[in-house]
């Protein structure tokens, strides 16, 4: 793994915005099975899917996207364990 991605964590049920600008959406970690769908959002508003989505009670474990995004990384989740690896 390269030594240059970041990490954004998220524990709750939330909207967050990772990152504002173009950046590679490395993976997704899932520590926590949550009973909710996590949206993936390729931009720096709304809440529809436009990228990909982790159905609900996913189960835990490392997805990888390895997908450039343009305007950013927008995460909708539910209340879970969920790191953001990314980089730019």
């Amino acid at each position: 793994m390269r030594d240059d991605y970041n990490k954004t964590y998220i524990s709750t049920a939330t909207t967050t915005q990772v990152h504002t600008g173009a950046c590679r959406l490395h993976s997704i970690v899932v520590g926590t099975t949550t009973a909710t769908a996590l949206k993936v959002i390729d931009g720096t508003s709304g809440s529809t899917t436009n990228v990909g989505e982790l159905k609900a009670s996913v189960a835990e474990g490392v997805y990888e996207f390895n997908c450039h995004m343009a305007k950013g990384i927008r995460i909708v989740s539910g209340a879970g364990d969920y790191t953001i690896i990314y980089g730019k």
